[in-house]
């Protein structure tokens, strides 16, 4: 990962020339290229991404369709100023033509005159082929709170300087603020040849972004490489098809990973928002682990590992933290002022065969012993009001799959091949250390649910929520099997009786949608599931931990 200069190459004075020019274009937003782009023609605007933001720090990801140098300025503006051009642009989303891409992506409104005018920072970023065109560069020295606005265009081999394109995120609080926080998260993404619909494209993107989010999370399964997208889809709605299958090759993973980022609508909102994913199974193959991660029936090459392949597509296409001693490790903190850590686990790199026994003597461990230290470190030392586990597999539900393929989730329903006696154990660690109403975000099961835990009958004051988002575009199913060994309590199912009830387009875009998270400056959590219009499906409101317990943990303000 590149950690560039605060300020321009002084190679050339026409490098220099040419970012003048682009602090002072008003061009357009992401634009759509070819793969190799023709190096005698002005390069399309590159695809940004901005992600594992802290309150510091922020990863800035860029893709384009040629060879060249990214060019790319950054200002910081208070929220104020922020929210005036926030408010201009919505306006001129208003009235711009929902059903033309072009007009997403070039015509973009005015800027507001003020701090925004004379950008602070510049980078360059070479990008080549044997990246696929892209690049991440870690932004260090930001402050605490403040939304940071970028421009970026990309330098071909003939020097012309290419369409622009822009956007902002905002830097997380200090870790003591007591500032208000908005999360929405979702998963399953073209999954089942449920792909980009020839007019709408994913519409949900549009409904997630419009609702402001400071955090997007991609709690897995953003790509389904292991599928395909074909003209027509399951649903009988005409889609942009892929000229590739399932994936067997970085070749391959990359051509999937490209396919959702043509979206107009999710380029819209990674261009504007945090961004944090992390991967389930289907960005390799279906219940993917280090044991199973190879296919022995064509496309596929017998005995090839994948997930290797899998994962340095992953790094490669997503604005995610390497860090040299720990190059691939996806499990990490997200702080967002005083109310909110956010963990987001890693369920595939280093859990035991989905086939193995859970037994007391041989324990089976999705996380890892290191990941587990982590995590239970964080659950007993966090002094955020709130502490919201990101895991892309479900508590309590699972699919039933026979005893020698296993359970892929935490669950083992009936049968002896799940997970659960690791998850009770960080249910354990919670309770004892006080850690009451933790939350946990799911998803991966192709519907929406609200779940409530009360898994001791000796602490009836432990409880657990667990918030199901519907999938973002993906096969709709019924209600998967729950386990009752935690107490679970269902609050709210968004799910057909029969996913083969639903059998036309119309009728599967009622079932998508994507989960939120909003927590005010005083505490109070609201988590609701919305559908793809961005309509309230379920709401519950939660109250923070009582101050008894702030106090017995050593909380300060």
């Amino acid at each position: 990962m590149l950690r560039p200069k605060d300020r321009p190459s002084e190679r050339s004075g026409r490098r220099l020339a040419i970012l003048a020019c682009l602090t002072l274009c008003l061009a357009a937003g992401p634009g759509a290229g070819p793969a190799v782009g023709d190096p005698l023609q002005r390069a399309p605007a590159p695809v940004i991404a901005v992600g594992d933001v802290t309150a510091e720090s922020a990863v800035l990801w860029v893709q384009a369709d040629r060879e060249g140098v990214a060019l790319i300025d950054l200002t910081e503006a208070p929220p104020e100023v922020a929210a005036l051009q926030a408010d201009a642009e919505r306006e001129h989303d208003r009235n711009r033509d929902p059903d033309r891409d072009h007009a997403r992506a070039q015509d973009r409104p005015p800027e507001v005159a003020g701090p925004l005018a004379a950008p602070s920072r510049h980078f360059e970023v070479p990008l080549s082929a044997r990246s696929d065109f892209t690049a991440k560069l870690r932004i260090d020295g930001l402050n605490p709170g403040m939304v940071q606005h970028w421009r970026a265009a990309v330098q071909g081999a003939s020097d012309v300087l290419g369409e622009q394109a822009r956007g902002r995120f905002r830097t997380a609080p200090a870790a003591y603020t007591a500032a208000a926080v908005h999360l929405r998260w979702g998963s399953d993404l073209a999954g089942q040849n449920v792909c980009r619909d020839a007019e709408r494209g994913f519409e949900v993107f549009d409904a997630i972004h419009d609702g402001a989010p400071d955090l997007f999370v991609g709690l897995g399964d953003m790509i389904y490489a292991d599928g395909r997208c074909e003209a027509v889809g399951i649903y009988g709605n005409a889609q942009i098809p892929t000229s590739f299958g399932p994936a067997t090759d970085l070749a391959g993973f990359r051509a999937h990973w490209r396919y959702t980022r043509a979206d107009m609508g999710l380029r819209r909102l990674l261009s504007q928002t945090a961004y944090y994913t992390v991967w389930d199974d289907h960005e390799v193959i279906k219940a993917l682990g280090p044991l199973h991660d190879a296919h022995e029936q064509p496309p596929y090459t017998a005995g090839v590992s994948l997930m290797p392949i899998g994962m340095a597509a992953l790094l490669e296409q997503n604005p995610i933290a390497e860090h040299p001693l720990t190059p691939k490790r996806l499990y990490r903190s997200v702080r967002w002022g005083q109310h909110l850590e956010l963990l987001l686990l890693d369920t595939r790199q280093y859990r035991d065969p989905n086939q193995a026994e859970d037994t007391p003597e041989r324990p089976k461990t999705m996380l890892g012993r290191e990941q587990l230290t982590w995590l239970k470190t964080r659950l007993e030392e966090s002094r955020a009001t709130w502490v919201v586990v990101a895991s892309s597999v479900p508590m309590s539900l699972s699919e039933r799959a026979p005893e020698a393929v296993g359970r892929d989730g935490w669950a083992n329903v009936d049968g002896a091949t799940g997970y659960a006696r690791e998850l009770a154990a960080i249910l354990e660690h919670a309770a004892t250390h006080g850690r009451n109403n933790l939350v946990f975000i799911s998803g991966g099961v192709r519907f929406g649910a609200a779940l409530r835990y009360r898994p001791f009958s000796e602490r009836p004051g432990f409880v657990v929520h667990e918030f199901l988002a519907p999938p973002l575009s993906a096969a709709i199913r019924r209600e998967a099997d729950i386990d009752p060994d935690l107490g679970v309590e269902r609050l709210f199912l968004h799910a057909p009786a029969s996913g083969q009830d639903i059998r036309q387009y119309e009728q599967a875009r009622d079932w998508f949608g994507f989960g939120e998270l909003r927590i005010d400056g005083a505490g109070l959590l609201s988590a609701a599931l919305r559908g793809a219009d961005g309509r309230l499906l379920h709401e519950l409101r939660l109250s923070p931990a009582s101050p008894m317990r702030l106090a017995a943990i050593g909380f300060r303000p």
